[in-house]
């Protein structure tokens, strides 16, 4: 459990002191490309390590019993994180390749969240705590919900900083907590894709029948369909 606890605290820090305070003098000694090859580097190799540390725990007694219900919570809950995620991949202002000077309107995803995916990583946290509440599990999980909303509140600061105008634009039309924007006036319920909603059933189909060949365990439908 120890090493469980300090492998998802590397994995956390590394991330955040790379992309942040240490970031700036890094690249200044070796450059932008020697630094995205030594963050790919830290972060597989921690990422690495807290697979190998949480596979090697030993089994402990789960803090609750997870019946039909907390199923049916967490299946749910996984299957809006799937259509966060896939919303996400498209016309999203946060991603590095994203080129935009005009602040665009907030639909689909980006009305609920300007911040779909992180908060789908949080959400599939959220939902395997549920479901599975052993004390390695509930650590690497806390850890992933931690990385994804603590790093989003991080990008906002970031992105003020380089894209002020239009990232304050953007943020005038956005939430970060989920449906805030909505709840405020400031964005309006509705514009999904078919990559967000139709992409997102099948990643969730596909991800929750997954568990089973890898895990020996059902999820989703396939918990009351086996």
């Amino acid at each position: 459990m120890g090493n469980v606890v300090a492998a998802a605290i590397a994995f956390v820090g590394t991330h955040f002191l790379l992309s942040h305070p240490l970031r700036a003098p890094i690249v200044g000694r070796i450059g932008q490309r020697g630094f995205l090859a030594l963050y790919s580097l830290v972060a597989f190799a921690t990422l690495i390590w807290l697979a190998l540390a949480y596979r090697a725990a030993p089994p402990a007694p789960l803090l609750w019993a997870a019946g039909d219900a907390l199923w049916a919570l967490a299946s749910a809950v996984m299957l809006v994180a799937s259509v966060l995620l896939m919303g996400s991949l498209i016309r999203n202002p946060a991603l590095p390749e994203a080129r935009t000077d005009t602040v665009p309107e907030a639909r689909g995803v980006f009305a609920i969240t300007r911040h779909p995916m992180m908060w789908a990583f949080a959400l599939w946290g959220a939902a395997h705590i549920l479901v599975y509440p052993d004390p390695s599990n509930i650590v690497v999980a806390l850890a992933i919900i931690l990385l994804a909303l603590a790093g989003a509140a991080l990008q906002d600061s970031k992105k003020e900083a380089l894209q002020p105008d239009f990232w304050r634009g953007w943020e005038a039309r956005t939430s970060y907590w989920p449906f805030a924007a909505i709840a405020a006036g400031r964005a309006r319920l509705g514009g999904f894709g078919m990559h967000a909603l139709a992409g997102g059933l099948v990643v969730w189909l596909i991800a929750t029948w997954a568990h089973i060949p890898l895990s020996g365990w059902r999820a989703g439908i396939w918990y009351w369909l086996g």
